[in-house]
Order: C-alpha cells, then sequence, then structure tokens
C-alpha cells in the first residue's frame, strides 16, 4: 500500500460525507457466558459530533452477530468516505483485518482507529497495519471532529491535537488534545444508530451510561486514568437525568448499567443522581461501580432508594501484599466493611479479583481465592493480571522482559501472557478456575442461588463457564489459543 499523502485533495467545497463507525466482528468471552454485550458508546459519541454535518452509520458487529463477510458487504454497499474502527487489545488483529478489506475496496477511503490500545501504541500499530492512516488518541470526540471538518475541507490535518499520522515511512505524533472540561457540552450518543434491542440479558433490554470521566487514581492494571485523564469530570445532575428518561422513554430500558470508572466518586453527586431518579419517577433499576474506601452508609442507602441493585467493588485481592503493589490504595478490611454496608442496604455486591501478578506467591493467591468467599460478595469475577498497553504493568513487565507473547488475541484476562516468578501459565491457569469453581460451586451458594435467583447461575453461567475451562484445559494440553477465531 502507497503511504497516505495527508495533504488531503478534492472534497474542499465541503461536501457531505459517508461515515461508518465500526465495532469489528470478535470472540467475546463475556458473550459466550452472558449472551450479551454492551453498546460501543464510543462509537456513538463519536456520531454525534459530525451526524449534522454527515451522514453516519453504526455497525456493532459483536451485538449483531456479523461476521467478516458481513461487514465486507456493509463496506461495499455504504461505500464510505471515512471508516473509524474501535478496538480493544485482544479485538485488534480484527480490527486489522477490517482495515485491510476498506482499503482493499476503496483505497483512498480514509482510515480512522481510536481506543486504548492504539492510543498506547501509535508506532506499533501502523507498524502492523499499514492500511490505518489515522490513530485517535485519548478522549477522542474533539479529535475526530476536527479530523473530519479538515478532510471535508480538503485541508491539511496533520496538526490536529491528539492524532498520529500514517506518512509511510514514519510517524507523526501530535501533541494530546486537551480534556473536555464542560462534558454537557458533548451531545448525547447516537443511541438511534445502534442496535438497541441486541442488548438484552435474560430477556431484559439493558442500556450503559458513563456519567463521568477520569480516575485519579494509578492501579497498575489500568489504562483509563491514562485514556481520560486523572482528573474528574462529571455530567450535570440533569444531563444524567436527560439521558435516563431518554432510554427509558424511547427505547422502554428499564434495567440501567452505569459505566463510570467509580461512580461513587463525588458522594454528594452520586446521591444526589441517585433521588433525581426517584422524583423524575423514571422507573429504572440500575448497577454502578465504588471504591470500597468510598462507600458509605448514606450512598448505599441512597442508591438503593434510587434503583440500584448491584454495586461493583474492585476488591482485586485478599494480599495486602499484592494489593500493595497493585497500588490500589486500600486494604482487605475496608473490602469487607463496605460488602456489609451494602447487605445492610440489600444491595447485592459484585467483586473483582485478580491473580498471576509477577511477584505473586501461591500463598498470596490461595489468599484471594479464601477471601473471595469470606469477604461476603453475591457474585464474584476472577481474571488473571494483563499488561495492557499503557499500564504501569505493561511497562513493569516490559522492563523486565516479563511478556511470553504480543499475541493480542491472548489479551483477555483468561489467558497468561506474563511470565510469572512462582507460577508456570499451566499453574495459574488452573487456579483462575479453581477460583471460580470453588467460589460458585459451594453448596450454600447452589441453594441461595436456585432460592432467591431461580437458579441463574446454576443454570445458565456455571455449565458456560465449565464449558469454557474444559475448552481452557484442553488449550493447555495441545497449546492452542482458545480465543483465535480466525
Amino acid at each position: 500500500m502507497e503511504p497516505m499523502d495527508i495533504k488531503v485533495e478534492g472534497g474542499g467545497g465541503g461536501q457531505i460525507m459517508k461515515i461508518l463507525l465500526l465495532s469489528p466482528p470478535t470472540i467475546s468471552a463475556i458473550k459466550a457466558v452472558i449472551g450479551a454485550t454492551g453498546p460501543p458508546l464510543g462509537l456513538a459519541y463519536l456520531a454525534s459530533m459530525v451526524r449534522e454535518e454527515h451522514e453516519v452509520r453504526i455497525v456493532d458487529s459483536l451485538a449483531e452477530d456479523y461476521t467478516y463477510e458481513d461487514v465486507e458487504r456493509i463496506v461495499k454497499s455504504y461505500d464510505p468516505d471515512v471508516v473509524g474502527i474501535t478496538s480493544t487489545t485482544s479485538m485488534i488483529p480484527d480490527a486489522y483485518a477490517v482495515a485491510e478489506m476498506v482499503k482493499k475496496h476503496n483505497e483512498n477511503a480514509k482510515v480512522v482507529m481510536g481506543g486504548p490500545h492504539v492510543t498506547f501504541l501509535p508506532e506499533r500499530t501502523f507498524r502492523e497495519c499499514p492500511y490505518i492512516d489515522f490513530i485517535v488518541r485519548g478522549e477522542g470526540e474533539k479529535t475526530f471532529k476536527e479530523l473530519i471538518d479538515a478532510l471535508e475541507k480538503g485541508k491539511d490535518p496533520s496538526n490536529i491535537r491528539g492524532l498520529s499520522i500514517n506518512m509511510g515511512s514514519k510517524v507523526k505524533n501530535n501533541p494530546p488534545q486537551p480534556l473536555i472540561k464542560d462534558l454537557d457540552a458533548i451531545p448525547l450518543p447516537s443511541y438511534d444508530l445502534l442496535p438497541m434491542n441486541k442488548y438484552e440479558v435474560n430477556g431484559t433490554r439493558f442500556g450503559t451510561v458513563m456519567t463521568s470521566r477520569g480516575c485519579p487514581f494509578n492501579c497498575v492494571f489500568c489504562s483509563s486514568s491514562l485514556q481520560f485523564g486523572r482528573i474528574w469530570r462529571g455530567h450535570s445532575d440533569s444531563r444524567v437525568i436527560e439521558e435516563l428518561r431518554y432510554l427509558r422513554e424511547e427505547y422502554k430500558i428499564r434495567e440501567i448499567e452505569f459505566l463510570d470508572d467509580t461512580f461513587t466518586l463525588n458522594k454528594r453527586r452520586a446521591i444526589r443522581i441517585a433521588r433525581r431518579v426517584v422524583e423524575e419517577g423514571l422507573d429504572i433499576s440500575w448497577s454502578a461501580s465504588s471504591r470500597v474506601d468510598l462507600f458509605t452508609d448514606e450512598i448505599a442507602q441512597a442508591m438503593k432508594k434510587g434503583g440500584c441493585h448491584t454495586i461493583y467493588f474492585g476488591i482485586e485481592s485478599g494480599s495486602q501484599r499484592t494489593l500493595n503493589f497493585i497500588g490500589k490504595g486500600i486494604t482487605p478490611e475496608q473490602s469487607i466493611s463496605a460488602v456489609k454496608k451494602a447487605k445492610k442496604h440489600k444491595l447485592n455486591t459484585l467483586g473483582s479479583f485478580v491473580i498471576g501478578f509477577p511477584e505473586e506467591t501461591k500463598e498470596d493467591v490461595e489468599k484471594t481465592i479464601k477471601f473471595s468467599k469470606k469477604v461476603g460478595v453475591d457474585f464474584a469475577q476472577f481474571t488473571i493480571a494483563t499488561p495492557y498497553p499503557g499500564t504501569r504493568l505493561w511497562n513493569y513487565a516490559l522492563s523486565k522482559k516479563l511478556i511470553l507473547t504480543f499475541n493480542w488475541r491472548k489479551y483477555t484476562t483468561l489467558d497468561p501472557v506474563m511470565k510469572l516468578k512462582n507460577f508456570t501459565s499451566q499453574q495459574i491457569t488452573r487456579l483462575l478456575w479453581k477460583a471460580y469453581f470453588s467460589f460458585y460451586l459451594r453448596p450454600s451458594y447452589l441453594i441461595k442461588d436456585i432460592i432467591s435467583r431461580r437458579g441463574f447461575i446454576f443454570r445458565r453461567v456455571i455449565p458456560k463457564a465449565i464449558k469454557m475451562a474444559k475448552s481452557a484445559m484442553e488449550v493447555i494440553r495441545n497449546g492452542k489459543n482458545l480465543f483465535n477465531s480466525r
């Protein structure tokens, strides 16, 4: 492929362009177990930034169960001028395949990629996939809008902040785009361009809403504070209510998942939003996340009264030594206290636990497995520590030569991709499944599940998890990649 000419020719009249925003076909472990996936909100925000001036279409391949052939058919029939692709690390080979597909259909179409993976690895991304023209780094709305404006008018986009440009033999990384201070200035996501009827779990439609951005914390495995900054910024209460009302009235959605890194970071605001949900008569139920050290009785009470049914806690480990390595800034005792407060106000609790950090011992991992049951959460999510690009764990693993593979498909948090001091890859994988089975197959847990949840975990989740575990064990024996979808 010829290197692109960044001095875009043609289109100087500012004509309407066709813009295709898509999430590529891929394999999702979450969808395999739960049976659903959430909407690509990032694409919906980008669409809202440019749809007044241009024709925009969104394709959510995962929700639609689209194959590469389906996407190719759409590309050929729609014939877009610009294709924007979002991708996580494990999806990046699929994003590359779509970029190549677009260029083979029309070499003049501009391919733009965004997301945390490409934000932190622009040079490597262009090297691995020369079909990509631009990378929008970090918080993308303003950068993407400026890029589209430049392409529309035939102007040189080479100085747009937050943009990385494929110049063939070299890469031009422009300075970062300043963070958007007033989030209310961003239009509502273009939900109407998404297949909203596809986002459903157990017969219930759900919506996702992000009410804030930025995280002042710096956990070793998380890229959020780097992607969206360490300064917390929130939508106004009224804007949050407006978005919830829109989902309720337009799509009859009564189940909401707030995607904020920490919904309760601003305690007063979290309480106000919970109270406004009731005052406005929205009739929704919802879930959200909190740090264990920010969770109070007052917040728990307000959230429960406001329709919240489940709170997500990043507990991470039962070993203080591991928590210190993560940089979490909490103690196991704080996790126990937070779960008790949630239980007191009849909130369900989901705890996140991570095993397989480089220096972890067998004792550390066993502490985490045991603590997951002791802490009292209703649901537990276990993952293997994964050094995603841009994170402190990534830099640590690179500096100590711990990366076992750059096969991005294996960066799923279910596959080990780091060399560990005290475990082989096979051992840590077995411990992951031991954690799941020891938590969910307790007789007391199964009885509670059958009584209070009509056996949802027993009937639906556990059989699929066992199937995945058997596949994982087969992978270990055969040395193949469980998530290689091509």
